[in-house]
């Protein structure tokens, strides 16, 4: 699978296990709770400063993850979805862009198809290896430890895009 450097067009995210460490807690009333990273946050404005899109494609479905979209300004926001693919390839399609200028970071069974898709793909440390087998990338950080962020500020480095985006920041 190549990857295109910076032709990248769109970033494609899960939630469970590359946002948050994958864990289900509930309290005593039956209300599920998530820990997310606020490290994945600047992966986001990394992305927003060069307006590149990011998407959040997940199996689950939860206001929690719906009110951190909207903090982060992610408009793009799918959950429940079952195929990850499909949704991508629909996507792309409202968007105007192929599916090799998509990068995506996912960490499961159901993320497979859409890592193998993409024009760049990681996983967190964490991952297991067979998904770990599918990917461009296996990153050092895992899952619920900024693995999101890592993801970006890799290929902001790979493509020599890092300056650029600092500098985007501090004169905003």
């Amino acid at each position: 699978m190549e990857i295109l450097n910076n032709k990248i067009k769109l970033f494609i995210t899960d939630i469970d296990g590359v946002w948050t460490d994958g864990g289900m807690y509930y309290d005593q009333h039956g209300n599920e709770l998530k820990k997310f990273n606020t490290y994945d946050s600047a992966g986001v404005l990394f992305l927003q400063l060069l307006k590149i899109p990011v998407a959040i494609i997940t199996g689950e479905n939860s206001d929690i993850v719906r009110i951190r979209a909207e903090k982060l300004k992610i408009k793009f926001i799918y959950q429940g979805v079952t195929d990850k693919l499909e949704l991508a390839n629909k996507i792309c399609s409202e968007i105007g862009i192929r599916l090799c200028e998509v990068a995506f970071i996912g960490d499961d069974l159901n993320d497979i198809k859409l890592l193998e898709s993409v024009g760049l793909s990681a996983a967190p440390a964490n991952a297991p290896k067979y998904v770990k087998d599918v990917v461009n990338w296996n990153l050092k950080t895992n899952g619920g430890d900024g693995a999101f962020r890592a993801f970006v500020e890799k290929y902001l480095a790979e493509n020599n895009l890092f300056n650029q985006v600092m500098q985007l920041y501090h004169n905003k």
